[in-house]
């Protein structure tokens, strides 16, 4: 039997392998592995013998936050149906379509898999209107705005493991925070010269203005970015599809000439044509003609779709829910009622560092921002609950 020095031995030396291909098969502007910067320093039993990135996208997969994706909303909520995308297909789909991306542009696809696999880490329950319903509690109590991309980068690095995070890698982290798929972008070209002061300064500027913007410091950041949009527009126009919120032949036939109607063809002429337009180009992009058709359809889904008042039908409950959980986990935490769950089932054996430095807002903002949708209803009151249906 071989002894276990040896075996280390082997294994590190596979390891600078695998980090010397790097330098053959990666494009010069890729991130390498050997680059990656954590802000702590880490003792090799802790590392191992895989890459930097690989290592981070394994503790995204294997982190509690990870797990409840599973019942968050993309679109679509209080609605019961196996075929409706969830938070946890959109990301595994971000991530195929950004490797993709990736490997015909030689970056690195350990990184696009840790990106994308946290982008979303931190969206509330009920998708972009929880979002909005606690950014607005958020306000109101004076820790600023609430941005899923920023709660992603709280949750990694300050929640996760009780309070210790994952000490993921300087550039994973940039990348879940620049994501911003929701923004339109034709090209994006890298910001490469950051640090961790950068980020937290970045997450400062974010919470303090939502609007302000932000670009990734890798390429491998930007194809994530890009393909966040691919792997959602189309998929979206299916989900409504299937529940008659719209009919496929009302899609514009501009759009349809250029992208297709379905989502199969949208993801991949998109894909192709960001791949086409960013082939050893120091950035990644869209045409002219499939950007100004993008947009078209981000604009078709906002109003058919997302503004859509027949999938409102419970936004004010919602919101009134929220409103009614973030002011009793506030109420709970001043008045010290340990047997509420934000004690129970949150702050059970958290760090002390994480107490030290948390006020009672920001904890109850990390409380609801990590629930499901379903352990959010069931921690309100039964006869303010809206009803799930079938469909």
């Amino acid at each position: 039997m071989e002894r276990s020095e040896d075996i280390q031995l082997t294994l590190a030396a596979l390891k600078d392998d695998l980090n010397r291909r790097e330098a053959d098969i990666f494009s010069p502007l890729a991130a390498f592995s050997q680059a990656a910067r954590r802000r702590r320093p880490e003792q090799k039993v802790q590392s191992g013998y895989r890459q930097a990135y690989a290592l981070d996208a394994d503790r995204i997969l294997h982190s509690m936050a990870y797990a409840r994706y599973i019942d968050k909303t993309q679109v679509f909520y209080l609605i019961r149906n196996d075929h409706i995308t969830h938070r946890v297909l959109h990301v595994q789909l971000v991530s195929k379509i950004a490797r993709t991306i990736g490997r015909f542009l030689k970056l690195n696809e350990d990184l696009i898999e840790a990106i994308a696999l946290g982008h979303d880490i931190g969206h509330t329950p009920f998708g972009h209107d929880g979002e909005r319903y606690l950014s607005l509690l958020c306000q109101k109590a004076g820790i600023g705005h609430f941005l899923h991309n920023v709660q992603s980068i709280q949750f990694l690095d300050r929640v996760e493991r009780k309070g210790r995070g994952w000490n993921l890698c300087l550039q994973t982290l940039d990348g879940i925070l620049c994501h911003d798929g929701e923004i339109h972008s034709q090209v994006l070209q890298p910001k490469r010269d950051k640090s961790f002061d950068t980020l937290a300064h970045e997450v400062a500027l974010k919470k303090a203005d939502p609007h302000y913007p932000l670009t990734p410091m890798t390429l491998e950041g930007c194809v994530v970015r890009m393909a966040d949009t691919v792997a959602y527009i189309g998929r979206d126009l299916e989900d409504a599809i299937r529940l008659n919120v719209i009919e496929r032949e009302k899609i514009p036939k501009d759009i349809v000439a250029v992208l297709g109607n379905s989502n199969g063809t949208i993801v991949y002429n998109l894909v192709t044509d960001i791949i086409h337009c960013s082939h050893h180009k120091p950035y990644v992009a869209l045409s002219d003609r499939f950007s100004k058709a993008l947009k078209q359809l981000k604009d078709f889904n906002l109003a058919y779709i997302y503004l859509n008042p027949a999938i409102k039908k419970h936004s004010d409950k919602i919101n009134n829910l929220f409103d009614v959980l973030f002011e009793t986990y506030l109420s709970d935490l001043q008045t010290g009622r340990m047997d509420s769950r934000i004690f129970t089932g949150f702050l059970s054996d958290m760090s002390p560092d994480y107490l030290q430095t948390h006020q009672s807002a920001e904890i109850v903002r990390d409380f609801i921002a990590g629930m499901t949708d379903r352990y959010f209803l069931l921690q309100c009151p039964v006869h303010l609950r809206p009803e799930v249906v079938d469909v």
